[in-house]
């Protein structure tokens, strides 16, 4: 809905955002893996996720791999950019306690994913659920349900204009 002064409501703004981050995301996925899109410059295009700190088991696991797709300034709420980024989660795949700093909010793509967010019980999210971690929150982790089948999701983050890293181990 549009507000009294013609522009969209900030809760609407970031769905809106959001829709167009997971088009923008099914697009590079339907381009293949030459899609490069509007990846700043300098930034990685894949990025492994691990903790030093995680447990052998944890250890031996996967790893997920993380492609940002694009970072962007918003310009109507200053000193924030828009990240979105397809997160692979290949069988038996695993991600370690972490935090973000931003918001992040959390697509399902495709297969099923369990995740926990500290003071939370663990959830399981098939293609089509999502989940929202504010930020700082510690993610204590995400992992592929399956030892067989690959997962995705799709990230979107609400964090500082730098485009820096989108995970900080915990």
């Amino acid at each position: 809905m549009i507000g009294n002064q013609g522009r969209l409501r900030t809760g609407q703004s970031l769905i809106a955002i959001s829709a167009v981050a997971v088009l923008f995301a099914l697009a590079a996925k339907w381009a293949g893996p030459g899609f490069t899109g509007v990846v700043p410059d300098g930034m990685e295009t894949h990025i492994h996720m691990a903790n030093a700190d995680a447990d052998d088991t944890a250890r031996a696991r996967p790893k997920t791999v993380v492609t940002p797709i694009s970072c962007e300034r918003l310009p109507n709420v200053p000193g924030k950019s828009i990240t979105t980024a397809i997160v692979a989660f290949p069988p038996n795949g695993f991600t370690p306690r972490h935090r973000h700093p931003g918001s992040v909010s959390a697509f399902v793509l495709k297969g099923t994913l369990r995740s926990q967010l500290q003071g939370s019980p663990a959830g399981t999210y098939s293609a089509g659920q999502t989940w929202f971690e504010p930020p700082g929150t510690v993610h204590l982790f995400a992992e592929n349900a399956s030892t067989t089948e690959p997962a995705e999701l799709l990230a979107t983050f609400i964090a500082d204009d730098d485009c820096g890293a989108l995970t900080i181990p915990d």
